[in-house]
């Protein structure tokens, strides 16, 4: 027999057994040896005790070995998945921060535009009512000049009446004594 079950147990992938770890003696084989019989061997009932001794052992390792076996390859899968579930969380969380970026660029090249636009019609409408001042200063200033045409019209009328009046008086001076009369 090897000292191999003594050694340090070695990290094993997918509950492979490596060449080295291979067990050469089966419990069976503990169980029902075949010696030679020679002149003076050791007592055979005691080493058959021994032997079904170190079989019980021996197969209570095997089956721990089986069991750790199992364990590791679960432990393995759970790994894997953990891995998987990691990894796509991962990659959700960048693309997550990926599209935040996106929505964020977005939503700031909008504003912009709508910021531009607003501007646009801003300037629009200050032209259109600075435009619109000029038009009624322009009437204002045409109303104005008509105003000092119709004063200076009036004015000239209302003269030219007084003159003819006084015309008409200084032809007339009888007339002039009986209006002054009354």
């Amino acid at each position: 027999m090897s000292d191999d079950a003594g050694s340090p147990a070695t990290p094993l992938s997918q509950g492979s057994v490596p060449a080295a770890r291979a067990m050469r003696i089966a419990p069976m084989d503990l169980r029902q040896p075949r010696f030679r019989t020679g002149m003076r061997g050791y007592d055979k009932t005691e080493v058959v005790a021994f032997l079904t001794e170190a079989a019980e052992d021996y197969e209570s390792a095997l089956r721990e070995l089986d069991r750790l076996r199992h364990d590791l390859t679960r432990s393995e899968v759970l790994l894997a998945e953990h891995r998987d579930r990691e990894s796509t969380l991962r990659n959700t969380l960048v693309t997550a921060q990926k599209l935040a970026d996106d929505i964020k660029a977005a939503a700031q090249h909008e504003a912009e535009l709508v910021v531009r636009e607003a501007q646009g019609r801003a300037d629009l409408l200050i032209q259109k009512a600075e435009g619109r001042i000029e038009e009624i200063e322009r009437g204002v200033n045409e109303l104005r000049l008509r105003r000092r045409d119709a004063e200076g019209a009036l004015e000239s009328t209302i003269q030219a009446l007084h003159r003819a009046l006084e015309f008409v008086r200084a032809q007339d001076p009888a007339g002039a004594a009986a209006r002054a009369a009354r």
